[in-house]
């Protein structure tokens, strides 16, 4: 159990900055770290919090999903982020595309006389 507290602690260490968003059943945590070679990265992790339904006497889990973003990248998915939250925020429920307006040259179309 020691050894469990250890890990833990080295690994907060390389924290720099720490937000958490509770949404939910889930709880995102967004960390900037830095890495042995000094720069910086970003992780988000998903926590779920999940139980067995079929049985109640069940502890309960988290499912955690981390994803790591590399300074180079920041900007990509950045720009992309903010498509997808204005994207998001000004359409409805129906699937789209950004070609959906123009003509694709691989539809067929057909014309039939009676």
């Amino acid at each position: 159990m020691e050894e469990n507290k250890s890990m833990w602690n080295d690994a907060e260490k390389d924290i720099l900055f720490s937000r958490t968003v509770r949404a939910g059943k889930r709880i995102y945590y967004i960390d900037v770290k830095k890495s042995r070679k000094e720069d910086l990265f970003i992780t988000l992790t998903e926590s779920k919090k999940t139980t067995n339904v079929n049985d109640p006497q069940a502890l309960v889990n988290y499912e955690k999903h981390k994803i790591f973003l590399y300074k180079e990248d920041f900007g990509k998915i950045l720009s992309a982020l903010h498509e997808a939250v204005d994207f998001a925020g000004t359409q409805n429920t129906e699937k789209t595309t950004p070609d959906a307006d123009s003509t694709h040259a691989d539809e067929i179309k057909i014309d039939i006389d009676f």
